[in-house]
């Protein structure tokens, strides 16, 4: 045989070695007798490496195999990886899941933490997974190599070897234990983000649980015990800022588990075919920088996230998929409520069915005494958690960061479902919080913290905040039975609802908000309509319950079925298309963004903080129909009519005491949301997804003139007005506390939740943003509409006028005129400071809050010199006067 030359160059070495050998063999060793102790195999032998990783057979002697695609053997505690050598330095998508948590402040089980595109490396005798880096890219081969040098990949975790090669396979052990347990997740980061506690992993107390290989994934779960050695004592002196309490859900605040399910998945070996994003639609997206066009003005590329869906038969009108999108049904999904998730789930085989697919959304029971767990990286589920503070669901996806294919979706459904939905009104105490998937450093990387972000969705948590409203109002009004057939209807349709939004996000559908909008308000009053066509145009939207006022027709009340917009999205990323066709097809798709029905907002459209404060009236959550300032004027309403309604409630043996007062909360709650939204009118503009070249008309135009001054008028005499908040305080004084809890609260304060509704309006109302926008909305107009435009002297003045109506009448200010009044003046304080709020195109605003502030304090003056008035008013106007001259007073900081 002739060698090739890797064995020839090996031949080589090993006679140069030899000869260098016997070079340097002493010549007494040499001449030594046959039966000489020095003579021999063993006197021959050099002393063996210390350091050199045991034989792969010793190692793994009396292990057991699990065959897959990274075997794994195990042995009692012992657990070993085995990679091939034909598997380093080939991407695979590595993931991680936590199956078991705490239960509280975010911290919960059946969760999806992310993944990313890794491989393994070996340097000599030490093997590294590495995340690598897929934001930078390029196709042109040139570049490929300047791409690597500039953009690093992050290491995930390394270790030494566990074994030598293997002699036939040639692969390599590595000791599960060293990888897994520790904090890859970076969970410390998250429980010190819950806790304010230095949590880290213990290793000797932490093991891996269980392991399971095929073909195509293997997975271990690692059950981390994370301890901190002490809980601090409390500070002497109240903090500034309230510090959280230590963990409430354990019995040892020092003390947890949390049970981290790590799968190794194969890629497919042929890339799904990638589908460009349209900006008029809304996907979530596999987005990067690509390198390889320097004439290209934007490097950015926008895949959608999408399943793998192909037709069996692909010239039949309608086909079976060669692979459906199957989903899982937890086992710990109550039976009652298994036909309801279903068809949540099966909903959308519509929207396919009119893209030529039969069935390619399928619900499958997981048997109750499956002995395999859904959260690995091949099962998509939808499953059923607890927690002692939780109540929402989340719909996140895992996703081929080369082509954007969804490769795997674990919805999370929290059991308040069954709990709010037939209950939450009556009698269960249980604190909601919106759910928060991004609040602390989610495991590694930008990209799955990207991911997680977008896909964050408090959906449920605000159902069921509203439906303990909605339940409440429905049952003082019509006496609902919480137990009868009413009250279970209504909670199978919350919950199809509610799944039918989640699975709309694993399908790869981003929110919409703007979809209520295109409802009119007859529609949502007519049964017939709402039964066929829901309530909104798309489940993706947060909708409202479709209340009516006392004396308007009933229907649906929640969403039954998928809207125009939901059909349109999955349209654009599903339907099977010939390449050759596929750009001119889709822009034909998306050409019908400008049909009213197919109306598109996102989060960001919404508002998500900073400067993205959300400034379209018509891209809201929780709002319903095609005038949301309408909606706004009814949910004051039906606030008012609750509230009037609770007051008269009789009390029943068994009740619980904090039933009223949540009741209030709630409603409060809601009618928080309302105010923001209605806010958005004044210094609002209507934005337009426009596309250039594409698309024609304004990308941004100011709100019309009288909504924005009626949404003032409907802000300054309902929202601002201490006549639409009226308790008896005959009620008042009857409202108890929960005395079997050591954290009973304190007797009910509207003032406080009025104060806190108002100060919703007044932070939006207020803001340097929206004050730019005043300023700046007559550029965007005609030169002949500018005069009568809304200005900001306009909204300063409205607002300073309702909130100090007494300086004018020289009526008595009450406790909740003055909380609005002190709230009024924080926020001027924060606009005259030029220190925090000086940026120079906020100049024009700074100017004038302060002659409306000069203006405030003459008036001041003239009450203050009025008689009559009562030493609470006195007081109150004379500290007024003070924080302003102080306010005016105080020297200019000038950069």
């Amino acid at each position: 045989m002739i060698p090739t030359p890797r064995t020839a160059l090996a031949t080589a070495a090993l006679l140069a070695l030899a000869a260098v050998a016997q070079a340097q063999t002493p010549p007494a060793a040499a001449a030594s007798a046959p039966g000489s102790a020095a003579s021999g195999p063993a006197a021959a032998r050099p002393p063996a490496d210390p350091t050199a990783p045991k034989p792969f057979a010793d190692v793994i002697k009396g292990a057991k195999e699990q065959p897959g695609l990274f075997p794994i053997w195990r042995k009692d505690e012992k657990v070993w990886i085995e990679i091939p050598k034909e598997a380093f330095n080939k991407p695979f998508l590595f993931s991680v899941n936590v199956a078991n948590a705490v239960g509280e402040r975010g911290l919960y089980a059946s969760q999806m933490l992310g993944d990313e595109l890794a491989e393994w490396r070996r340097i000599g005798n030490h093997v590294q997974l590495i995340a690598l880096n897929t934001k930078f890219r390029t196709a042109n081969p040139s570049a490929k190599l300047a791409i690597e040098q500039a953009f690093s990949p992050s290491l995930i975790g390394g270790l030494p070897v566990a074994s030598a090669d293997h002699p036939d396979r040639k692969s390599v052990l590595i000791d599960a234990s060293s990888l897994l347990l520790n904090d890859i997740p970076g969970y410390s980061t998250r429980l010190e983000f819950a806790y304010r506690l230095p949590f880290a992993p213990d290793r000797a107390n932490s093991f891996i649980e269980s392991t399971r290989a095929d073909a195509q994934v293997t997975t271990l779960t690692s059950r981390v015990h994370f301890a901190t050695p002490r809980i601090p004592a409390p500070p002497l002196v109240p903090a500034p800022v309230p510090v959280p309490t230590p963990p409430q859900a354990t019995p040892d605040p020092r003390s947890m588990f949390f049970s981290f399910v790590y799968s190794f998945r194969a890629l497919p070996e042929v890339p799904a075919a990638m589908r460009h994003a349209d900006p008029r639609l809304g996907h979530f997206m596999e987005s990067y920088a690509d390198f390889g066009d320097d004439l290209k003005a934007n490097p950015r590329v926008h895949m959608i996230a999408r399943w793998r869906l192909e037709k069996k038969d692909p010239n039949a009108a309608l086909s079976e998929p060669v692979r459906p999108i199957v989903y899982w049904m937890d086992k710990n999904i109550p039976g009652k409520y298994r036909a309801a998730v279903k068809a949540g789930i099966e909903e959308w085989n519509k929207a396919f069915e009119k893209i030529g697919f039969k069935d390619a959304v399928q619900a499958k029971q997981q048997p109750d005494d499956a002995d395999w767990d859904n959260m690995d990286s091949t099962h998509a589920s939808v499953r059923w958690f607890t927690g002692a503070d939780v109540g929402f669901a989340i719909g996140p996806s895992n996703r081929d960061p080369r082509t954007g294919e969804i490769l795997d979706a674990d919805i999370g459904m929290s059991d308040v479902f069954g709990r709010g939905s037939r209950r939450l009104a009556s009698d269960d105490v249980l604190g909601l919080h919106a759910h928060d998937q991004a609040a602390a450093s989610n495991w590694m990387g930008e990209r799955s913290l990207r991911v997680l972000s977008e896909q964050n969705c408090t959906y449920m948590a605000d159902q069921a905040n509203e439906l303990g409203f909605a339940l409440d109002l429905l049952a003082l009004r019509d006496g609902m039975d919480m137990n009868g057939p009413e009250a279970e209807a209504l909670a199978q349709a919350v919950i199809k609802d509610v799944v039918m939004h989640e699975v709309g996000h694993t399908l790869g559908l981003k929110h919409n908000f703007r979809s209520s909008t295109t409802v009119t308000q007859a529609q949502l009053k007519d049964k017939a309509f709402t039964e066929a066509h829901g309530i909104s145009n798309s489940v993706m939207d947060y909708n409202a319950y479709n209340l009516p006022l006392k004396g308007e027709p009933k229907a649906s009340l929640t969403n039954t079925t998928l809207g125009a917009y939901d059909y349109w999205a999955i349209e654009y990323a599903y339907k099977p298309i010939a390449a050759e066709q596929e750009a001119a097809e889709l822009a034909k798709i998306a050409a019908r963004s400008t049909e009213p029905q197919l109306a598109y907002g996102d989060d960001f459209d919404q508002g998500v903080g900073g400067p993205y404060d959300g400034f379209d009236p018509r891209t809201n959550q929780r709002d319903l129909g095609d005038d949301p300032l309408a909606y706004a004027k009814k949910r004051l309403k039906l606030s008012q009519e609750l509230w009037e309604r609770v007051q008269t409630r009789q009390a029943a043996v068994g009740d619980d005491p904090l039933r009223n007062r949540r009741s209030i909360f709630e409603s409060f709650r809601q009618l928080g949301m309302t105010a923001n939204n209605i806010s958005k009118y004044v210094g609002g503009l209507y934005a337009e997804r426009v596309v250039p070249g594409v698309t024609t008309g304004p990308a941004f135009k100011p709100v019309d003139n009288a909504q924005q001054r009626e949404a003032l008028r409907f802000i300054a005499s309902g929202l601002l007005s201490s006549d639409s908040f009226k308790f008896k305080p005959e009620f008042l004084v009857t409202q108890t506390l929960d005395y079997n809890e050591w954290d009973r609260g304190l007797p009910i304060s509207i003032p406080d939740s009025v104060a806190a509704l108002q100060g919703r309006v007044l932070d939006r109302l207020m803001s340097p943003n929206t004050a730019r926008r005043l300023i700046e909305q007559g550029a965007y107009l005609p030169e002949a509409q500018r005069k009568g435009a809304v200005s900001l002297s306009e909204v300063y003045g409205t607002l300073q006028g309702a909130i100090f109506s007494e300086l004018k009448t020289g009526a008595e200010i009450d406790r909740m005129r003055r909380s609005l009044q002190r709230e009024y003046l924080r926020r001027l304080q924060a606009q005259l400071n030029r220190a925090t709020n000086g940026a120079a195109v906020y100049a024009d605003a700074f100017s004038m809050a302060r002659w409306h502030a000069s203006q405030l304090l003459n008036e001041l003056r003239t009450a203050s010199a009025k008689p009559g008035l009562s030493v609470e008013t006195r007081a109150h106007l004379a500290e007024t006067q003070d924080m302003l001259n102080s306010m005016l007073k105080a020297s200019l900081v000038r950069s």
